[in-house]
């Protein structure tokens, strides 16, 4: 494995990268707000003085922080001090998402998608915002709350943004994705300095296989093949020689940030976060979470981090009593998810080296990848259930909870047409509800838990079970979904993040945030399928 990952390297200096030109903002990595203003930012989190904490997170100081906080501590023990007044005097804060759009429900869908693709595109500023990284393209946002880019949301509104015919929008995000890799060492879970500890799921492959196949050029992968091997790095602990040598060392049972090694000489991926301190944009939230919990306080932090680096930030399937946030234990557990997304990098970067002639290189990769197959369906497959499950490495053994993680290995061909057809049965029977498809089967009050159904879940159940010719319940899920979009659209003009699937004349709900609206997610794989349906129609 270190050979490999070391020859890699050396095989694609070469490849010439395509370097943007990027100004100075650009290649600044402004510090994390808490640590920037250290007891000022705990004070205003402590305090609630936003009923959002991601509000003083994304604020931009007017001066520089040396000097904010020189006043703080002049100011703070006065008689009269107002902490909101200060806070004001010092700092600017985001807009508030865009209320000037009005929607016009006699519009089709498709024209409402199109029309607020400008209002939640951000154009390059050239220069530093407090915690917000620039980037030298233009990007979509998700909406609402987030005024940022987000990674794995980005592939999803990508689908949409392929049907409208906004090529150069994707060619800009993939770029900007690129450049995060090249400068960051990773894609962190947001372009703001206080995401630059985690990732999310890994969805940068899929992205450049969609630029491939929308600029119908499959040496665009081969391009961004660097960029590819060094997302493979973050994921395998391997940002230097050291690390290498770290998991390469490994035990079964043990762990080294992203990687586990299992018996069999298996390794698997979890996912972690690089701090153990409350969540800058959750801070409050955390602290509370952790003052309730009996454990150490650092452990509880990192495992909330982690929660959020799933992207399923919160379910049911971190919870080691499947109900309580304060039983979270992201880090004892191997994804289902997570890793059938590494299996589409290690198969992405074999065709890489595919395309640039270099077998030995390309071999190598489809062998990792045919191992990590292996351990998917050793560790993940549940033959009594018919399902797949996330494993708990800690105590050698699957987690109980059932969730739409399971449609990964449908995605991505590794499940057998056995497996496939048991899982499209559990579906059917079980997660298929009259809104969508249901996140998980239990209510928690978390968001990605029932009664829950998300846009980029049905995508992906809908193309794994086309995979294996489960045709009529893919399409019955399409149907189902695409109604309720276009019924919750019809009804209050607006495009959601997350629908209630079990009850139709409710919206989605739970978790840590108001239900947002915008929804970029939502907006591409609706306009995905609404497309296909009159591609469908069209041949006939």
């Amino acid at each position: 494995m270190p050979f490999i990952l070391r020859s890699c390297v050396l095989s694609i200096l070469a490849i010439p990268l395509l370097l943007l030109a990027c100004t100075p903002a650009e290649l600044q990595t402004p510090p994390s707000p808490d640590v920037e203003f250290g007891q000022l930012f705990v004070d205003v989190q402590m305090k609630e003085l936003f009923p959002d904490s991601k509000t003083f997170a994304d604020a931009e100081p007017l001066i520089p922080a040396k000097q904010i906080l020189r006043a703080y501590e002049e100011q703070k023990d006065k008689e009269g001090f107002d902490l909101r007044a200060f806070v004001n005097e010092y700092f600017r804060f985001p807009d508030a998402p865009n209320n000037h759009f009005v929607s016009d429900t006699s519009l089709s869908p498709e024209a409402h998608i199109n029309a607020l693709w400008p209002i939640l595109t951000r154009k390059p500023t050239g220069e530093v915002k407090g915690s917000l990284l620039a980037l030298p393209r233009s990007y979509v946002v998700p909406g609402g709350r987030f005024g940022e880019i987000y990674y794995w949301d980005s592939y999803f509104t990508m689908l949409g943004l392929q049907e409208a015919g906004e090529d150069s929008l994707i060619e800009g995000m993939v770029s900007n994705f690129a450049h995060l890799i090249r400068y960051q060492g990773h894609v962190p879970n947001g372009n703001r300095s206080y995401y630059l500890s985690r990732s999310q799921p890994p969805y940068f492959s899929l992205m450049v296989r969609l630029l491939a196949e929308t600029r119908n050029n499959d040496q665009i992968i081969a391009q961004y093949l660097p960029e590819l091997l060094k997302e493979y790095y973050f994921w395998m602990g391997a940002t230097n020689e050291d690390d290498m040598k770290k998991t390469g060392d490994l035990k079964p049972g043990e762990a080294y940030r992203r990687v586990v090694r299992l018996p069999g000489n298996y390794q698997l991926n979890r996912y972690y976060d690089d701090s153990d301190t409350p969540r800058p944009e959750a801070y409050k939230e955390d602290v509370a979470i952790a003052q309730h919990t009996g454990r150490k306080a650092e452990e509880v932090y990192r495992d909330i981090r982690a929660g959020a680096e799933s992207g399923w930030d919160f379910t049911a399937r971190w919870f080691r009593d499947g109900k309580t946030m304060g039983t979270i234990h992201t880090t004892d557990i191997i994804p289902v998810d997570l890793n059938c997304l590494l299996y589409e990098l290690e198969m992405t970067l074999a065709e890489g080296y595919t395309l640039i002639n270099d077998q030995a290189h390309s071999q190598s990769f489809k062998n990792l990848a045919e191992k990590r197959k292996k351990a998917i369906q050793q560790f993940c497959w549940n033959k009594e259930d018919g399902f797949y499950h996330d494993y708990d490495f800690k105590e050698a053994k699957q987690t109980p909870i059932a969730s739409l993680a399971a449609v990964y290995p449908l995605f991505f061909n590794i499940a057998t047409e056995d497996q496939a057809r048991l899982v499209a049965k559990r579906l059917k029977d079980d997660f298929l509800k009259p809104g969508g498809l249901t996140t998980t089967l239990v209510q928690t009050g978390q968001q990605w838990d029932a009664p829950n159904g998300w846009a980029p879940l049905h995508w992906m159940a809908i193309q794994g079970l086309r995979n294996y010719k489960e045709m009529d319940l893919a399409q019955e899920i399409r149907d189902i979904w695409v109604e309720e979009n276009v019924r919750v659209y019809k009804a209050t003009g607006r495009m959601v993040e997350k629908y209630n699937v079990y009850d139709t004349s409710l919206l989605g709900g739970g978790g840590e945030y108001p239900l947002q609206d915008g929804f970029g997610w939502t907006n591409g794989v609706l306009l995905k399928l609404l497309a296909e349906e009159k591609k469908t129609e069209h041949k006939q």
